[in-house]
């Protein structure tokens, strides 16, 4: 005799781990590091600084 399958809970359980491994796609493909978002908000804030610094003031 054969095992008596809930088709419900495997089509969930399947769903689940194709949710899964979708997602754990998604995090090497667009996910960035800690160390990235710093390096970004550095180089940003040091553009902006720049520019600020170069800024001529108009006096009326």
């Amino acid at each position: 005799m054969s095992d008596i399958v809930n088709l419900n809970r495997f089509r969930k359980k399947k769903a689940r781990e194709a949710d899964e491994r979708r997602a754990a796609e998604n995090r090497l493909k667009y996910g960035r590091t800690k160390a990235d978002k710093q390096r970004d908000r550095t180089a940003r804030d040091r553009l902006a600084r720049h520019v600020e610094g170069h800024r001529l003031d108009k006096e009326e």
